[in-house]
């Protein structure tokens, strides 16, 4: 007979006296522990998102109901555990939001509700935030309570011991309601460095009221990973407690809250919590953005899943989308500037082998590459930009290239930056490519003026004076507009719309101006830099102008963006 894993072997010789259904359940026991110790094998982190409460505590960061919803539906589609709804007990809003969002069929998500514990002096049955808990229609409660003794004895004022009773009361409470309970240990580092036993009690006490998992929470985001690290330890070896049943909730005040929890992961715990994009109060919570791939992708555990990681980069705009907040371009991962290279010495060794420069793969997060033009590009950064535009670089002879180059560093030093311009670059691309583009106009400037007159009510009157030559005929047109620049378009527009009724198709989205210092000049004086972002049904681009008269700058790249438009209708 063969040597066969002890679960068979018992299962053979016991299987005489079992009818065929126990055989069958006693498998069904095995498949589910083999299961489980899969999960243990693969790492399995459950993540926790706090962006809908603790994220809206950040400054400028407010979603409405609709909003909050809405963000609920995106979390349970990339497949977060846990979404933490509000504090429903401290504002009408977040009570309505629970009544709607508790009515959603999430395919994925937990729908949690926050709260703290109960008050001094009253008992936990009669603490109407409690009660507000209590009664939310959902199976997850998030509470709060003091692991500092610091905190229990200089801000609520109460003995260490009442603390504890609070916190027991709080979680017994909640459970004969019938609520799963996890217990945000606040402050509970910096009361383990000042108290050890005590904020070993703290959590202790909520475990033994019933509590289904403790977070551990570094409240001021004060602690360094290594700080993270030895606690953890320290839990596990001095005083017993299973790491697994615990969670970590960092913030970001010393820029550590991303490794922070990754440190707590590598010493044990399989839950974290935080934000997407790092949202929350002062410096912000662990941001999801990083710390989802991090797991995923570096330290070999699965949180959402490969598949999902995918849509990652999408999440992250959209919230920022949806918060009205400008997407920060350099962060990890989801940043625009993620996988963007600029010096010419990496764009050519990325194009040789992406991971020269790239530590993974772009579209593992939904990302992509970028190839930036500047002064400090080479001609690898000019053929990968063109690539990148779905130009054909190859039509550039090699005296061509450098003249291309060289212009864009002359461009370069007079305030030209063509990283966010990619129309405006990819004008000048086209003339350096074909000769007979580099002689086509489609319209020439003769002369331009803008009047700017303020009125006895008060009111701005913008008017606009264009004379331009088109196709051999001069166009003398006035407009006016809500604006000098509005104007001006209104202007050039009028004048070319009768030969080019393309044009009717698209309009100017967005306008930027910035001050580029210069050594002679300064403040008013100074050179400015405007970007135009236009747009037609298909897309979106960039174009800019550089002068040291706001106007003028303003009409170099409205010029441009008219170019742009007119070059795609010629070559779809």
């Amino acid at each position: 007979m063969p040597n066969l894993p002890q679960e068979y072997s018992t299962m053979r010789l016991i299987s005489a006296n079992l009818t065929v259904n126990e055989i069958i359940q006693l498998k069904n026991m095995n498949a589910d522990k083999n299961k489980n110790l899969n999960n243990e094998k693969i790492g399995f982190v459950e993540v926790y998102d706090t962006t809908l409460r603790d994220g809206t505590q950040g400054e400028g960061f407010s979603l409405s109901i609709d909003d909050k919803l809405m963000i609920t539906d995106i979390l349970d589609e990339l497949g977060i555990n846990f979404i933490e709804g509000g504090f429903p007990a401290s504002n009408p809003k977040d009570k309505k939001f629970f009544a709607a969002a508790s009515k959603k069929k999430l395919k994925n998500s937990k729908l949690t509700a926050f709260g703290s514990t109960r008050k001094k002096n009253i008992k936990a049955k009669d603490d109407a935030g409690l009660t507000v808990l209590g009664e939310t229609a959902v199976e997850h409660i998030t509470i709060f309570g003091k692991s500092w003794d610091l905190h229990t004895e200089s801000v609520l004022k109460i003995s260490l011991n009442e603390n504890l009773d609070i916190i027991a009361d709080s979680v017994e409470f909640l459970k004969s309601c019938g609520k799963k309970v996890f217990f945000d240990a606040e402050h509970f580092f910096d009361g383990f460095k000042n108290n050890e036993d005590y904020a070993v009690k703290t959590i202790n006490a909520a475990f033994k009221a019933g509590a289904d998992k403790v977070v551990l929470c570094d409240t001021n985001g004060g602690c360094l990973p290594d700080d993270i690290s030895k606690i953890i330890d320290k839990l596990r070896t001095r005083h017993g407690i299973n790491i697994k049943h615990l969670g970590i909730h960092t913030h970001n005040d010393t820029d550590c809250a991303v490794a922070n929890t990754i440190a707590a992961v590598l010493g044990g715990i399989r839950h974290v919590q935080g934000t997407i994009n790092g949202y929350g109060e002062r410096t912000g919570n662990a941001n999801l953005s990083s710390i989802i791939p991090n797991l995923e992708l570096k330290a070999g555990f699965k949180t959402i899943g490969k598949e999902k990681l995918k849509n990652i980069l999408k999440v992250s705009r959209l919230i920022d989308e949806i918060s009205n907040n400008t997407p920060v371009k350099n962060m990890p991962y989801v940043g625009e500037s993620a996988f963007a290279h600029k010096a010419g010495l990496h764009a050519n060794a990325v194009l040789k082998n992406p991971s020269s420069y790239e530590h993974i793969d772009p579209e593992v997060v939904g990302n992509s590459r970028r190839f930036l033009v500047s002064d400090l590009s080479g001609k690898s950064n000019i053929e990968a930009k063109a690539k990148e535009l779905g130009l054909e670089i190859g039509v550039l002879s090699a005296s061509r290239e450098t003249e291309l180059l060289n212009k864009i560093k002359e461009l370069e030093s007079l305030g030209f930056n063509f990283e966010s311009a990619d129309g405006s670059f990819k004008i000048l691309l086209n003339k350096y490519s074909s000769e007979d583009y580099k002689n086509k106009e489609y319209f020439k400037l003769i002369a331009f003026r803008v009047n700017i007159e303020k009125t006895v009510d008060k009111n701005i009157f913008s008017e606009a004076v264009v004379m331009i030559e088109v196709k051999g005929k001069t166009e003398h047109t006035v407009a006016v507009g809500d604006g000098p620049v509005n104007a001006l378009d209104n202007a050039l527009r009028k004048a070319l719309m009768k030969f080019y009724p393309v044009l009717n198709e698209m309009k100017l989205t967005d306008f930027k101006v910035r001050v580029i210092s210069n050594k002679t000049k300064s403040g008013t004086a100074s050179y400015v830099r405007v970007l135009i972002e236009s747009s037609d049904k298909e897309e979106k681009w960039t174009t800019l102008g550089v002068s040291e008269n706001i106007i003028e700058a303003s009409y170099i790249a409205l010029a441009d963006s008219i170019i742009y438009k007119l070059d795609k209708e010629r070559t779809e």
